[in-house]
């Protein structure tokens, strides 16, 4: 998996647990066409909003624990259930055989002498196999073990996750730890006759890993079928669903439907709620007029306007305005305003020395931690003066663009610096956020996106600092500020309209005019910054 992606797309995580080898060595390196293909990334669809306008999650990943035994077919159904749901957003599965325990020398060697149980629950590391699905579940990141099956032995290295609407928890122990079972919203069971199980096994390690039949018995007789027979089998009770292990498309069709309609109860419009606030959302005073949402509300920074400002704005504006230019001031409000938003950053004094041997008194910076993250859309307008200002800080990115059909922001892409990735680490991160395409504060969808992500991160929301070229007051800003009011925005000026309308040429959904996709325009706006620059 890349590091640093979303959850990504669909992803697999972790091998299934046959993979030890039983010839008493370390498995020997196969060629690529024999590799399993368990951990894999396919194309995501996006994961819309899981939040409402006060910015609180409204609901959490649907997951899904599926359990069989060993050969039984859990990852084909899993496998099914995704090619099933089509365009359903951000699909993890999650295999426990990621989780088995770290062993001491001593395990390591009866490991590699074919006489430690890998099909014993015991072996599984259940309390962080629940903690990591629990943080998953709850929209939170997670850093999931990487187990190497040649070595028998846990790694250093972790493989980052985040963004997942469902998730596939699947393995032969995947419905016996009661921890586990609390996080499912739906426990299905592969059921599949012995012989089949066996025949499937044999032929798959004799192919697969150049394994003899005898040393397969030997293991099957020895650790799986008793544990089969002791744990994997009595769990089956604990299922809501019993699947067959071969020609089960009924039950698939069954489980994809049920997953749908759970889906799309949880699912609500939000876009069009922040882009006209004072249509839905009423003021802490109980009136819902723009003004009175303004005032009460919209708590910005706007850079104090000088003539060299807007003579900077006047030509980001200016339709006729050549490429060269466009760019170059671009570059020089980015830098004003990320100048301009150090303020937020602490500092302490600090004595120095100068070259004349006098001490003065001034000021460092007082954080061990800072990165910047992108809204990627269609360029860089805000990161060469993010750079130039804030030398050698690691820069994320997020890729947040509109849904075709609904005009809902979805996510595509994660992005995020290390700091980031680690919630020890995140916490004490100050974080620039940068809107790079459009460079503006308009609905705000991407913008609440945005922080939500962060926040489920663990950066605390003192320490955002929302940087942005432009702010469209009767828009989004009025409830990002509501919902969020520890996170800092800092902008170059503000314009006063939003015009609501319909995306030329495009015919959407739920439209029978055949207008196009819903959207909203910030007049008079500066237009695609991104494409330009």
């Amino acid at each position: 998996m890349l590091e640093g992606l979303l959850a990504p797309p669909h992803t697999f995580v972790g091998e299934a647990s046959q993979r030890h080898d039983l010839q008493g060595l370390p498995s020997t390196p196969r060629t690529p066409s024999l590799q399993p293909k368990k951990n894999t990334v396919l194309v995501s669809h996006g994961r819309p909003p899981w939040y409402a306008e006060d910015g609180q999650r409204t609901s959490d990943a649907f997951v899904i624990g599926v359990a069989g035994g060993s050969a039984s077919g859990k990852t084909h159904v899993a496998r099914q259930i995704v090619r099933k749901l089509g365009s359903i957003p951000t699909i993890i599965i999650l295999s426990q055989d990621s989780f088995y325990k770290y062993h001491n020398e001593k395990e390591l060697a009866l490991a590699h002498a074919n006489l430690l149980d890998f099909d014993h629950p015991d072996a599984i590391d259940m309390p962080l196999f629940a903690s990591c699905l629990a943080d998953l579940k709850a929209g939170k990141q997670s850093n999931i073990p990487v187990y190497s099956f040649a070595a028998h032995q846990r790694l250093d290295e972790t493989k980052y996750l985040y963004g997942a609407t469902i998730i596939i928890a699947e393995g032969i122990m995947a419905l016996t730890d009661p921890a586990l079972r609390a996080l499912y919203d739906l426990k299905v069971f592969v059921q599949c006759d012995s012989d089949l199980m066996l025949a499937r096994r044999i032929k798959r390690d004799v192919k697969e890993r150049g394994r003899d039949v005898t040393g397969i018995l030997d293991q099957y007789l020895r650790y799986v079928k008793p544990s089969y027979d002791n744990f994997v089998q009595p769990s089956s009770a604990h299922a809501d669903i019993i699947v067959p292990g071969s020609n089960n498309d009924v039950a698939i069709d069954l489980i994809s439907t049920h997953i749908q309609k759970q889906l799309k109860e949880r699912s609500h419009n939000l876009r069009g709620k922040i882009a006209v606030p004072h249509r839905y959302i009423s003021s802490p005073s109980g009136t819902s007029s723009p003004e009175n949402i303004l005032e009460e509300e919209v708590d910005l920074d706007i850079m104090r306007s000088t003539p060299q400002l807007a003579g900077i704005y006047t030509i980001l504006r200016d339709r006729t305005t050549r490429r060269q230019d466009f760019i170059f001031f671009t570059d020089r409000l980015s830098t004003l305003l990320v100048e301009h938003a150090l303020q937020y950053l602490p500092f302490v004094p600090k004595s120095v020395t100068t070259p004349i041997g006098v001490e003065t008194l001034g000021k460092k910076l007082d954080t061990q931690f800072i990165c910047g993250v992108s809204i990627l859309r269609s360029g860089g307008a805000l990161e060469r003066g993010f750079r130039r200002v804030i030398n050698d800080v690691p820069i994320g990115s997020l890729l947040i663009q509109s849904d075709s059909k609904s005009g809902e922001a979805m996510l595509l892409h994660v992005g995020l610096p290390f700091y980031i990735r680690h919630r020890h680490l995140a916490e004490q991160t100050y974080v620039f956020r940068r809107l790079l395409f459009p460079a503006q504060i308009g609905t705000a969808a991407a913008a609440f996106m945005a922080i939500r992500i962060l926040l489920d991160h663990g950066v605390q929301e003192d320490r955002i600092i929302f940087v942005t070229f432009l702010v469209a007051c009767q828009g989004g800003v009025s409830v990002l500020k509501r919902a969020f009011p520890g996170v800092k925005i800092v902008c170059g000026a503000v314009d006063n309209e939003m015009e609501e309308g319909w995306l030329e040429g495009y015919k959407g959904e739920g439209n029978p005019e055949g207008k196009g996709r819903h959207v909203w325009v910030m007049k008079p706006g500066m237009g695609q910054i991104g494409v330009k620059s």
